[in-house]
């Protein structure tokens, strides 16, 4: 479930287990940072293989936390993947940082 932000706009800290596992939350962390990046980018950046690559991206995709559009390749007609962070994808992903952060200096409720 996505986090939800408080009535002045705050990030409200949020554990999310999908966004939490190591290869998901690295890819979450690179995509924060730019506009859209293209499959092989993510990829050969993570050092990951297509398979477990694909399987970690559709699952964010799933989730409604990255988009993915097919666009023709510059100089040829082969088609790329662009994934990007949704806004809910944004949100999410600032509440999860904001949740560890407050673990890690040992906030407790």
């Amino acid at each position: 479930m996505p986090p939800r932000r408080s009535k002045h706009t705050a990030i409200e800290p949020h554990f999310d287990p999908v966004i939490h596992e190591p290869m998901r939350l690295r890819i979450c962390g690179i995509l924060a940072a730019v506009d859209e990046m293209q499959f092989a980018a993510i990829r050969g950046t993570l050092g990951m293989n297509d398979a477990a690559c694909s399987k970690h991206l559709k699952t964010l995709a799933d989730c409604g936390y990255v988009s993915v559009s097919k666009r023709e390749s510059d100089g040829s007609r082969h088609m790329v993947r662009w994934y990007a962070m949704t806004p809910t994808g944004r949100t999410a992903f600032q509440s999860h940082l904001a949740e560890l952060k407050r673990i890690a200096t040992g906030i407790v409720d």
